[in-house]
């Protein structure tokens, strides 16, 4: 199995259900890029380091993830609408475990 199917909710509300290759090593952030389902330049900034949360998102679904590194943590300790299930895409490794995985663009920072 090379890809797997995922649902995400954009910024504006919008469900999209979308194929993410597992072999390719790309993480949640670079779907939502390559399906642009967020304007350019709103998400990513960094590129994936962690640095920002520009790809702040809310875990739907009662997946599995693994642990939030501690770079991870600091950013989302300083990051606009965090909530108990926020995590950073880019920190999200595609791989078949995340089948079915749903979920939700936080809010652009202002």
């Amino acid at each position: 199995m090379s890809d797997i199917k995922l649902k995400i909710i954009d910024r504006e509300g919008v469900a999209h259900e979308v194929d993410a290759p597992t072999d390719m090593n790309m993480n949640l952030m670079e779907v939502v890029r390559s399906y642009e389902l967020a304007p350019e330049g709103t998400i990513g900034i960094c590129g994936g380091m962690a640095m920002c949360a520009s790809c702040q998102c809310y875990i739907q679904s009662n997946h599995q993830l693994p642990e939030k590194s501690d770079d991870e943590e600091a950013m989302l300790a300083e990051a606009f609408f965090v909530k108990d299930n926020s995590r950073l895409g880019c920190q999200i490794h595609i791989t078949e475990d995340l089948d079915g995985l749903e979920v939700e663009l936080a809010p652009e920072e202002a």
